[in-house]
């Protein structure tokens, strides 16, 4: 028997501060479900790009994308998505995809503006497949995803090696952040009675809407959405996040972890049009991988 889906404490107390808590109330089983649907299964087959969250073995979260061939994702059966490629060793996100790991699904179709959600375990992992058990799956709406054509395939060998590991952000690493209109948020809670449950998430906005602060630190807007507050929710509770921005010109990913600071009300929120509030992001850890997924 699966369990249903709960929110948790975190969720519930972000969704206070707006009154959403009374109308989400009881409702978790119209919002999130345990298995995926055929249709949803439809969707993942069609992807060749791929964002995955996961945790290391210090409790830092991570999130890193893989992309291949259409069909490298694929669900045997109604609870598992099936990921056929290899993620690299160089990659800080892989540490966290081992076998029992609680991890996170995102998958992003960016031309058709559509994006489901599933967070999970790992029932199998091999150096080229990697099986995730489906706990919780849901969707999400088209809001603030950047319109492209992006058609993954598998990346070299070569992109594979050597990470880069800044102790802050250069100018190459300052200009990606501050140009970006996407990029992605990994955050996770454990929970007392049902344990880790991590999430993966897109955030997207206009060209600049991550502000770079002198200290290094990241603000990001947080922008009217479904009012679920998932990530934020697993902020309230474990204020640490793994972000990662992506070159689309280049494959490049800089991946980042750190702490998280959530910003509810105060003047500084008024610099943000649309912002109903903000978080501010301290790095702890920052890799660079040049090239490291391929689409064209």
């Amino acid at each position: 028997m699966v369990s249903a889906v709960q929110w948790h404490v975190g969720e519930k107390a972000m969704q206070h501060t707006i009154g959403a808590d009374v109308v989400f109330a009881g409702l978790e089983s119209r919002i999130f479900h345990t298995q995926l649907s055929e249709q949803q299964r439809g969707f993942f087959s069609q992807l060749s790009l791929l964002v995955v969250g996961s945790v290391d073995e210090n409790g830092f979260p991570w999130v890193t994308l893989v992309s291949g061939d259409t069909g490298f994702v694929s669900s045997p059966n109604i609870r598992t998505l099936r990921i056929g490629a290899m993620v690299s060793e160089a990659d800080p996100a892989q540490t966290g995809l081992r076998l029992g790991a609680s991890v996170a699904v995102l998958g992003i179709d960016f031309e058709a503006r559509r994006r489901y959600r599933v967070n999970g375990e790992v029932v199998a992992s091999t150096p080229s497949q990697l099986d995730v058990r489906a706990a919780q799956v849901f969707g999400n709406c088209p809001k603030y995803i950047k319109q492209r054509h992006l058609v993954g395939m598998a990346p070299s060998a070569s992109a594979h090696e050597n990470p880069e590991v800044l102790n802050g952000l250069d100018d190459e690493a300052r200009n990606l952040v501050e140009r970006a209109e996407t990029f992605f948020v990994a955050s996770y809670v454990d929970l007392k009675e049902s344990g880790r449950q991590v999430d993966v998430s897109h955030r997207g906005g206009p060209a600049g809407f991550v502000a770079v602060g002198k200290d290094g630190s990241l603000t990001v807007p947080d922008y009217p959405g479904n009012r679920f507050f998932n990530t934020l929710g697993n902020f309230a509770v474990n204020p640490t996040a793994g972000l990662t921005f992506v070159d689309f010109e280049n494959g490049t990913l800089l991946q980042l972890t750190g702490s998280v600071d959530i910003i509810l009300d105060g003047p500084d929120i008024d610099a943000y049009p649309g912002a109903e509030r903000l978080w501010r992001f301290l790095p702890r850890s920052i890799i660079r991988r040049r090239s490291a997924i391929a689409f064209q």
